[in-house]
């Protein structure tokens, strides 16, 4: 069986097609649409989830940048369950 997987990022153009982008492309799209939700609703209008699967250091990571980089405490998991 032969795995397909992305290479490169795709974003949505405004003919709702995808289309490839660079990375800093994609990544500034993401972030202005963060930066967006943020500037509007406050940065409680943010959460994550994050999943009990992942490493110790991932869900470090995901709890830093969302209370650090966002300003949010709105961080949940399947951890307690």
């Amino acid at each position: 069986m032969t795995r397909q997987r992305l290479t490169t990022p795709l974003v949505r153009g405004t003919d709702g097609q995808l289309h490839e982008t660079s990375w800093d492309d994609a990544l500034d799209r993401a972030a202005s649409g963060f930066r967006g939700v943020i500037d509007q609703h406050g940065p409680t209008a943010f959460g994550m989830f994050s999943c009990s699967k992942a490493t110790n250091e991932m869900n470090y990571a995901a709890q830093k940048f969302i209370r650090t980089a966002v300003g949010s405490n709105n961080i949940d998991s399947c951890n307690r369950t």
